[in-house]
């Protein structure tokens, strides 16, 4: 099966075929870093984490382009005296990336700031204005706006009509000749600082948001490249203002754009009016990042998903029962030799389901699947059946990024006293159950393992021992 991803600009799915064969070239706009990462953050990164492993995984070498917006009207607000834009700017950066790797997102191939392309910025509004599609504001404020009526394409992203749109805010309107015009370059304001300020042949200012992105993703990915991602509360106005300046610039730009759904809490959308803003550290610190990962990759990612209480308790309990699969599996596979080797392979239904259009929901319906199948083998003493399952289980945590066993898991619990002190006290009435069998008490025995049942402590007695784990479907 091909893989298919559903295309924003045409609302349709639409078979991936990449500009050069075997390589993927894929932009997503990273973080303004005006503030603390929140859910929406960690959902929208996550996909495109997601989107990036499978396309590995099927053979692809892909580059990932993530940028950081550190230059914005946000980032120059909530800085103060004592904290400048600059330094706000990278402490916020510290923090999405210290969130982005508790979630075990790999890190993008490149992640370039906005303020190191201003050259490239300057070259791309230089070709608007020479080919008639931006202008300097008559006022002298130093302002380059485009110009929405100059590009029939305009609106192509979003079905909508220029008289059908709001009117641009990102700039103040003294120059405009039509309010739906948006800033290319923001002429030097009084009271802001000097060194947000850089020299340009329209005079002193700093870039519009949006050509930011158009210049980083041809900076680092060229004229013309694969897939442009984000969220789907960029559609509107940025994106199609990415789209309208690059194409009307002279540059094919993205091939697909894809767009993740949002995230509501509670049932109502996030905001800082409610109240209700689920931030990243609060987040990640309320349940292991590995269910944290699970319970927010799990939806379909064009999805709007609600966050409640239980959704992290249900990604506890899937996560325990992959790693209780897998420390089964390893134990009874263990020494075992066959004829041939198990490959780690995903199952073609996995594979299926993700390549139709990143079906993550149907993806981890098959690993459960076989973590069921592969218990039942365990159960029937069928050691062949049982390593084939551990090697495909493994095989797709591995693609998901929610191998338990994975280096960016390991000692995510903290430094595992919690664990040792467990096992003591399970393994001591593991032995005290062990004693009372070999002496025929077996109503001792029975309570011994009914006391650690009632608990969620599954005893299991094998040819190498007695072992135990967590019953994860508690």
């Amino acid at each position: 099966m091909t893989l298919r991803l559903h295309d924003s600009r045409t609302a349709t799915l639409r078979d991936f075929v990449p500009l050069v064969p075997g390589s993927v070239g894929m932009y997503v706009c990273g973080p303004t870093v005006q503030s603390s990462p929140h859910i929406g953050h960690l959902r929208s990164a996550l996909v495109y984490d997601l989107l990036r492993r499978w396309l590995s995984a099927s053979g692809y070498a892909v580059t990932l382009v993530r940028n950081v917006t550190d230059i914005d009207d946000k980032v120059l607000q909530n800085a103060s005296e004592s904290e400048e834009w600059w330094a706000l700017a990278y402490r916020m950066e510290l923090e999405f990336s210290a969130s982005y790797r508790a979630l075990g997102i790999l890190p993008p191939t490149y992640e370039p700031r906005a303020t190191a392309s201003i050259p490239e910025m300057h070259e791309i509004i230089a070709r608007l204005v020479e080919r008639g599609h931006a202008y300097p504001a008559s006022d002298g404020s130093g302002d380059v706006y485009f110009d929405v009526t100059s590009w029939s394409a305009y609106g192509e992203l979003t079905r909508q009509r220029v008289e059908a749109m709001e009117a641009a805010t990102d700039a103040d309107p003294r120059g405009k000749r039509d309010p739906h015009d948006f800033a290319l370059w923001k002429g030097a304001k009084q009271g802001e600082p000097a060194s947000a300020t850089w020299s340009s042949p329209w005079g002193d200012g700093r870039p519009g948001w949006h050509i930011e992105c158009s210049a980083m993703s041809r900076r680092y990915l060229g004229d013309e490249f694969d897939i442009h991602g984000g969220g789907l509360d960029l559609r509107f106005p940025h994106h199609e203002n990415e789209l309208a300046q690059s194409t009307a610039a002279g540059f094919a730009f993205a091939r697909y754009w894809v767009h993740n759904g949002l995230v509501n809490v509670g049932g109502q959308k996030m905001s800082k009016s409610l109240g209700n803003s689920v931030f990243a550290a609060d987040l990640l610190g309320s349940a292991r990042p590995i269910a944290v990962r699970y319970a927010l990759g799990a939806a379909h990612y064009r999805s709007t998903i609600d966050f409640h209480d239980g959704a992290l308790a249900d990604a506890e309990a899937a996560i325990d029962r992959i790693e209780s699969f897998l420390e089964r599996a390893e134990r009874r596979v263990a020494g075992t030799r066959f004829e041939g080797s198990v490959l780690p392979a995903v199952p073609q239904a996995f594979a299926d389901a993700l390549d139709d259009d990143l079906g993550v929901p149907q993806a981890l319906a098959v690993l459960h699947d076989t973590i069921r199948a592969g218990n039942q083998a365990i159960d029937a003493d069928d050691v062949h059946a049982a390593a084939v399952a551990e090697a495909e289980v493994r095989a797709m945590t591995a693609v998901l990024g929610i191998d338990p066993h994975a280096p960016e898991w390991r000692g995510a619990s903290g430094d595992g006293s919690t664990e040792r002190a467990l096992d003591a006290l399970v393994m001591r009435l593991v032995e005290e159950r062990r004693a009372a069998r070999n002496n025929k008490d077996f109503a001792t025995a029975d309570r011994i393992r009914n006391d650690l049942s009632a608990v969620g402590i599954v005893i299991e007695d094998t040819p190498s021992g007695t072992h135990w784990s967590i019953d994860g479907s508690r």
